[in-house]
């Protein structure tokens, strides 16, 4: 139960605080009544069958004392102040303005808004505010409905015909129709104003006898639906040409979707054969381009075979005076539209894309030609489950209510969920007389089997006891009374199968010779030959090939799959085609949503390759089974290249290989030539020269390729390409630079990254030496000099250390030396400065001992000792 209010005044839902009641009042299927201002609510099912009473009384206006509690009272519940005193808001009328003047201001609807109406009720039936002009279009209330007319356009002075493509008009006949040419037009904002559209009225219908009660509608079986019978003129929005009536729509859909929307008018996609029908369509056409919109219609033509095209009516395409534009139709195009109106030209596109515009076209006719067809029983009528079921999906049967409904009133039959077991199609018998073979009778304790007199296990079972086949004591009782009277009031009647006439009875034991009808026995039970086109011990199924139900007589019918399968589905005839890329019940149809093409009706189907790519068949699955064939065809794009192909299989395979100038190519035996035939192959390699099959002269020349009797599974690869033998030299040399320029590229990137990353490794390791030289270990060296030293001995001696600090390893160490600064020619330094500096340098000391600066050097007696640390540097 939902908690939610519709209020009338402002025609829009509210949703009323959930109320704080002890238990779950959610439920559905209750009884509701209102009584003097309150809703009782009883009863209902919410998972199971309630009992309570629920009661709900809306607030009162009588509560605010106020003008402004009053307007703001709600939810559900809308009061306005008169007199002093807080009073319901009612309508006044029935003609009484909706939404009320107190109701919220709702922004004005756009015209884009109402385009998605289609007909004149759906427009102004709600509260959006559309209106529905006379031209048949849905637009905003607040825009104005403008048409454009010839007479209004030649009283400006403007001769003018329609029938002149809009490219021959004068700038100023053109302005006249855009701006000069328009007036006022009608339109509608109420529904009860529009025309009735008997389309709209039929379609709403959906079953055969709501249909047979209106006049102006017919049931259509095949389909399903009712539709509008056809009178003298076709209707509103649609234009009487020739025998047929057409209509336009400017909505941008998929071929598909332009199909189902003239289906639901009572029509089709045009199928345009006429002259008077293609140059009615052109005026139509420049009619909607002066109003500065293009259309793009589809047309009822679609691509039946390889080069094969076909209108919706199965008409051929030659019936036409249209014709394709230059380079159309294209290879990825299964579906047609009108590109450029002026010279009627088509382009074919693919089916699911969507372009602006369609055209429908309906017959013309009048109600007396049509011929009423009787409508079935409806469900509720039928009283057993093989009867409701005889339709599929129609009606259900309910086993534990006895009852039969209709499938789309299931909720509404059952509220409660009291329907326990229900069938569609396949109904398991529910008295004696649906069993069909004895041992399922015999299971049954009230029924006992009725063996015919030809002994072959043909027979009738019937309800009974062990003394005789029973009937009910009333002569009238019909199914229902019988599944009530079938423990009393049943009579024993012998005649029903009298022994008299050759037939026996059976009730706890079957007869041994059980052949359902189509074989005698041999040695009392052994089925001598099945014959009929049945097999099995008992002759209880079809032979491969056929379908249907033998038992008891019943008759096998042979698959119709159209020779692309061998067998089919046991019961229901379902074919088990053999050819990748066909498919439906009958094999009678291309999958052409994966690229096969043909028609398996009078041929088959082929897989459209690409030129220059490869392509992989995997025939793995278990839906793959059955298939033991595939056919491909390839058609050359370069006229002066050979075309090379190469197939290759994980099992053997068959090979045939043809070519072909015919437009219906692969569909006629006899139009296609033969080049290569072999057997039991794994791989094959071949190139046809262009030369020989003359590819600069045969624009349309196909290659097919037939590949057969392969077993499951198998994985299939297959590649059609054209290349020059010899590589020409210009593209040779932009290759061969193309690639240096790319490797001499490559290494400037990496000899520049190892750059960075070396300099990077540098300033890291010059880093760790600065650190770890300053947090090297100090000490105090006494260096004694003497005054009157030879000093030009000291200048002219090899630097002596006076300490020296070793790194580890012992291969370098950084030595301190004294310097001698430069003096005046006194001999003595200058002012302030004592003359002598003290210097560090790291040198290598791998080639040479720490020691033999004592025996090179005569400089030791200048200072007192060496101090020696280990080493810290790096």
């Amino acid at each position: 139960m939902c908690f939610i209010w519709i209020f009338g005044a402002c025609d829009e839902w509210t949703v009323l605080p959930r109320p704080g009641l002890h238990r779950d009042a959610n439920r559905f299927g209750h009884s509701a009544v209102v009584s003097n201002g309150s809703m009782y609510i009883f009863g209902g099912f919410s998972g199971l069958l309630l009992n309570d009473v629920l009661a709900y009384t809306p607030p009162s206006c009588q509560a605010f004392s106020n003008p402004a509690l009053c307007a703001a009272a709600g939810p559900g519940l809308r009061c306005h102040w008169l007199k002093s005193r807080c009073v319901p808001w009612e309508p006044k009328d029935a003609k009484h303005i909706i939404p009320a003047p107190f109701c919220p201001a709702r922004p004005d609807s756009t015209d884009e808004q109402c385009f998605r109406f289609s007909d004149c009720a759906s427009c102004t039936a709600n509260t959006r505010g559309c209106q529905w002009c006379e031209d048949r279009k849905c637009i905003s209330a607040s825009s104005n409905c403008t048409v454009l007319t010839l007479e209004l356009a030649q009283q400006h002075g403007g001769a003018l015909s329609l029938s002149r493509p809009p490219t021959m008009l004068s700038e100023h006949q053109l302005s006249l129709w855009k701006h000069g040419a328009r007036r006022r037009g009608h339109s509608v904002r109420d529904s009860s104003s529009c025309k009735r559209r008997e389309e709209q009225e039929c379609f709403r219908l959906a079953n055969c006898r709501s249909c047979s009660l209106n006049a102006n509608c017919q049931w259509e079986a095949q389909q399903q639906e009712c539709q509008a019978l056809p009178g003298q003129l076709c209707g509103e929005g649609w234009h009487h040409v020739g025998e047929a009536c057409l209509r336009i729509n400017s909505s941008s859909e998929s071929y598909d979707n332009a199909q189902h929307y003239c289906k639901n008018l009572g029509g089709n996609i045009a199928s345009l054969l006429t002259d008077k029908q293609v140059n009615f369509v052109l005026e139509e056409l420049q009619k909607y381009q002066l109003q500065d919109k293009t259309l793009s219609p589809w047309v009822g033509l679609r691509k039946i075979n390889v080069s094969y095209w076909g209108w919706e009516d199965a008409s051929p395409f030659t019936n036409s005076s249209l014709r394709w534009l230059p380079g159309e139709p294209s290879d990825s195009g299964f579906c047609a539209y009108l590109e450029r109106a002026q010279v009627a030209g088509l382009k074919a596109n693919p089916c699911t894309a969507t372009t602006d515009g369609l055209i429908c076209e309906k017959p013309a006719g009048s109600p007396q030609s049509q011929s009423a067809r009787p409508c079935r029983t409806p469900c509720s009528l039928r009283t057993s489950c093989a009867n409701c079921t005889s339709q599929a999906m129609e009606c259900m049967w309910c086993s534990s209510t006895q009852r039969c409904v209709d499938s789309s009133a299931y909720v509404i039959s059952f509220p409660y969920g009291q329907c326990l077991e229900w069938q569609t199609q396949d109904c398991a018998a529910h008295n004696c007389s649906g069993l069909r073979t004895c041992a399922e009778c015999l299971e049954r304790t009230e029924c006992g089997w009725c063996g015919d007199p030809s002994n072959t296990g043909r027979g009738v079972c019937m309800e009974g006891s062990y003394r005789g086949p029973l009937k009910p004591a009333i002569a009238r009782a019909g199914p229902r009374d019988r599944d009530r009277l079938r423990d009393r009031d049943m009579v024993l009647d012998q005649s029903l199968c009298s022994s008299d006439r050759g037939y026996n009875w059976a009730f706890i034991q079957c007869p041994v010779c059980q052949c359902n009808g189509h074989s005698r026995c041999v040695n009392g039970s052994v089925c001598e030959h099945c014959g009929n086109l049945t097999a099995g011990v008992h002759c209880q199924s079809c032979m491969p090939g056929y379908y249907g139900d033998p038992t008891n007589g019943g008759k096998c019918n042979a698959c119709k799959c159209n020779s692309h399968a061998n067998v089919c589905h046991v019961n229901t005839g379902k074919c088990f085609c053999t050819t990748k890329g066909i498919k439906g019940d009958q094999c009678q149809l291309c999958d052409s949503e994966n690229r096969y093409l043909g028609n398996p009706l009078r041929g088959t189907c082929y897989y459209n390759l690409l030129i220059d790519y490869q392509f992989t068949f995997s025939l793995l699955q278990e839906d793959d089974r059955h298939y033991t064939s595939i056919n491909f065809m390839a058609t050359p794009e370069q006229a002066n290249k050979n075309l090379d192909m190469s197939i290759n299989a994980s099992n053997n395979f068959n090979l045939n290989i043809t070519w072909s100038l015919s437009s219906t190519a692969g569909t006629i035996s006899g139009e296609e030539m033969p080049i290569i035939a072999r057997t039991n192959i794994k791989e094959h390699r071949d190139s046809f020269s262009c030369e020989k099959f003359n590819f600069r002269l045969h624009h349309n020349i196909t290659f097919y390729v037939y590949m057969s009797n392969f077993s499951w599974p198998i994985k299939i690869q297959i590649a059609f390409s054209q290349h020059n033998s010899i590589m020409d030299l210009v593209q040779f040399f932009v290759t061969f630079f193309s690639c240096f320029l790319s490797l001499l590229l490559v290494a400037a990137v990496v000899w520049k990254v190892k750059q960075t990353c070396w300099a990077s490794r540098r300033r890291e390791q010059l880093m760790r030496e600065r650190q770890q030289m300053a947090s090297r270990p100090f000490a105090s060296v006494a260096v004694a000099l003497d005054v009157n030293g030879d000093q030009e001995e000291l200048l002219q001696a090899v630097p002596k250390p006076i300490a020296m600090e070793p790194c580890w390893g012992s291969r370098a160490g950084v030595l301190t030396v004294l310097l001698y600064l430069p003096r005046v020619p006194s001999g003595i330094p200058p002012p302030g400065q004592s003359g002598i500096a003290i210097a560090s340098a790291l040198v290598d000391t791998s080639q040479q001992r720490v020691m033999d600066f004592k025996e090179r050097g005569l400089g030791l007696k200048h200072r007192k000792h060496t101090v020696l640390h280990q080493g810290t540097c790096v």
